[in-house]
């Protein structure tokens, strides 16, 4: 076999013939749409009523899902911001939850506040011993309850009392778990129990 006969029926010829012709046609049919677009025909098969639907419902389908995506991109990224936002609208209302109930006595209080640490749940159980301080404030004619009171003026009261040390620390403890993320811990609750035995002793 000579090598052009070789050259001629190889794989590569025949791709890169191939390759040619099928160029050439593209070209030809780009000049003929260019020269007169509007003898350019579509094949018939196009011209059907349902291969048009399809063609509609396809292009919506894709955009819908387009637009879905791109609203779940900017949920994903909007997230962490309406999450503190929320958080920073829920604050108010926990700040008037958090005062004092006169429904429960301070038995009551300490009784809950050591259901909750049994459960493990440090952050409730601090809250409720906060209450019963604030309960003892009241009963003792102190602070009487006022809904409108807040932790900054439990503060300034209890600065003129001889030993302000435990109100401070659970006033500071109730702040800081309830206007934070500041999930509480055993020694918080630890803390908390020993600020309110030390005010306790101190009545």
């Amino acid at each position: 076999m000579s090598n052009g006969s070789f050259e001629k029926d190889s794989w590569g010829w025949q791709l890169s013939q191939l390759q040619q012709r099928f160029g050439e046609w593209w070209e030809l049919q780009l000049s003929r749409f260019a020269s007169n677009p509007s003898q350019a025909s579509l094949p018939s098969w196009w011209n059907s009523p349902i291969i048009q639907w399809l063609a509609k419902a396809t292009f919506w389908l894709i955009a819908g899902l387009l637009l879905i995506w791109i609203g779940l991109q900017i949920w994903r990224w909007l997230r962490p911001y309406l999450y503190s936002l929320r958080q920073s609208f829920n604050q108010p209302t926990q700040k008037v939850t958090q005062t004092p109930a006169q429904s429960l006595s301070v038995a009551g209080w300490l009784q809950r506040s050591q259901k909750f640490q049994q459960q493990g749940n440090y952050r409730e159980a601090c809250r409720c011993l906060y209450m019963a301080m604030l309960q003892q404030l009241n009963d003792n004619g102190i602070a009487p309850h006022e809904s409108s009171r807040t932790d900054g003026e439990y503060l300034k009261l209890v600065q003129q009392l001889p030993q302000p040390k435990p109100y401070r620390t659970l006033l500071m403890t109730h702040q800081q778990l309830c206007f934070s993320n500041t999930e509480a811990s055993s020694s918080d609750f630890e803390q908390c129990q020993q600020a309110y035995q030390e005010l306790k002793d101190e009545v």
